[in-house]
């Protein structure tokens, strides 16, 4: 298979091919007589495996040692596992932020909506921003360090 013919059958653009090939996630041997790559069904496998991973959450150096495992015929299921359980705790807490994000916005807006428009006058820049006060600060969290 050629690289348009590989991407149509595991639907994605030519461009992820290549760019799996180039990562070496795909190895397509080389036509002798006009040197185009060619793919075979298992490129096509880890082809589809790859973009499986990626719908599921898995980086490329993920993706990468998965492949390597199994290339090495061990098992990467438990990695896998244990990869996932980790990655599952950083969504449930960043869904967490966000659910506070999202409280602090609407309380914000809501707030917003009773107070005049300002011209900045050299002491404030945006009065809706400045006289904001955050009944329920995130705890743990500070701020990011400004670059002096």
């Amino acid at each position: 298979m050629k690289v348009k013919d590989i991407a149509e059958a595991a639907g994605v653009n030519p461009d992820t091919v290549r760019f799996y090939t180039r990562e070496n996630l795909l190895k397509p041997a080389r036509n002798p007589d006009n040197n185009y790559q060619q793919f075979d069904a298992d490129d096509l496998r880890r082809l589809r495996f790859a973009r499986k991973a990626r719908q599921l959450g898995f980086s490329l150096p993920e993706i990468r040692q998965i492949l390597d495992q199994a290339d090495d015929h061990h098992s990467p299921c438990p990695m896998v596992r244990d990869v996932f359980q980790q990655r599952l705790a950083e969504v449930e807490r960043e869904i967490r932020e966000l659910q506070q994000l999202r409280q602090r916005m609407t309380a914000a807006l809501s707030a917003w909506q009773e107070m005049p428009d300002g011209t900045p006058d050299g002491h404030t820049i945006c009065r809706l921003i400045e006289h904001w006060e955050d009944p329920s600060p995130i705890r743990g969290k500070s701020d990011p360090v400004e670059e002096q």
